[in-house]
């Protein structure tokens, strides 16, 4: 990709640097990635529009897109378009806690004055969800019935489950919708669409943007904590302590966080993922698949004490919990 730089945006290229995973370029104080841009160019454009925003207003920890020496935000290259990043290379790695670097993510991004078409899943939860569901039922038993094999019989087998706990979730998140103890923090922010932590440690990549409710990073980062093999709890409450150390959580915020933890997101993920690598062996699918199920139990089993381990007295602020979990 030096040559895309050199030809296209005048940009020499020093050395390369890798940031989570991603490489980059730099030259001078800035860092140059390239992501894949072939589809959904709106979608694209309001995330730029959000990162420009957040750089304007002073949070430098954005990679944001830039144009080419024709004016032009996407480049053809080889047959395929790109947008090329840039970054400070000083705003990385600054040292704040997970939490807190979080909080001034969405503390700038409330402030953004537009709610975006396209990247919006602000108040739209319940709608989505019962789409979602919907769609993948109908897919799973499609497959199950046209396309017969291990990956569609596991599916297929796992299904009634996937079915059983997502009604559960848009029935809380439906009861939750009638909540009134909400306060500032409940507005739409910017936030990321799967929010797994390492903002501390690296760049809020643009085409990650999303505008939504602040719960929806908070769920996400401990849908990921809980997910994982050693005890997470101290983490996640390091975490949460962090974050409303600046911005204090609402009861409404608490009851979108435990909605969203209940409806299964990373099954329906995996389940994407595995339609999407469907050039791979079906046998490595379903062990992938297999995993992640063996995993849910703990999930739960963790997730029914969060409340308690998070510090939020349940009974005292009347928020209803799964007793089942």
């Amino acid at each position: 990709m030096k040559e895309l730089l050199a030809d296209y945006y005048n940009i020499q290229a020093q050395e390369n640097i890798f940031m989570n995973g991603r490489e980059g370029f730099k030259q001078d104080n800035f860092l140059y990635f390239t992501i894949s841009a072939d589809f959904k160019e709106i979608i694209h454009m309001e995330q730029a529009s959000a990162a420009y925003f957040l750089v304007e207003n002073n949070y430098t920890q954005v990679a944001y897109p830039i144009q080419n020496l024709n004016g032009d935000w996407f480049t053809r290259y080889y047959g395929k378009h790109y947008l090329v990043l840039k970054a400070a290379f000083a705003a990385s790695g600054h040292g704040k806690s997970e939490g807190k670097a979080l909080a001034n993510l969405h503390q700038a991004g409330v402030e953004y004055p537009f709610e975006p078409r396209e990247i919006s899943s602000y108040g739209q939860w319940k709608q989505l969800w019962i789409d979602k569901l919907t769609a993948f039922e109908n897919k799973i038993k499609l497959d199950a019935e046209e396309v017969p094999g291990e990956w569609s019989q596991l599916l297929a087998d796992v299904l009634p489950y996937i079915i059983g706990i997502s009604e559960n979730a848009i029935q809380y998140m439906q009861e939750s919708e009638g909540e009134k103890r909400f306060s500032e923090v409940d507005q739409g922010t910017i936030g990321l669409r799967r929010y797994s932590g390492k903002i501390m440690d690296g760049f809020v990549w643009t085409h990650e943007l999303v505008y939504d409710h602040a719960a929806r990073d908070l769920a996400e980062f401990i849908r990921y904590s809980l997910l994982q093999v050693n005890d997470p709890m101290k983490k996640i409450r390091d975490f949460l302590n962090e974050y409303q150390e600046e911005r204090q959580l609402s009861v409404f915020s608490w009851r979108l966080i435990y909605a969203r933890l209940i409806f299964p997101i990373h099954l329906f993920d995996a389940i994407e993922q595995g339609y999407i690598n469907s050039g791979s062996s079906a046998s490595e699918r379903v062990r992938e698949m297999q995993d992640l199920m063996e995993r849910q139990g703990d999930y739960e089993r963790r997730l029914g004490k969060f409340f308690d381990e998070a510090g939020v007295d349940c009974e005292r602020l009347q928020i209803p919990v799964l007793h089942w979990l």
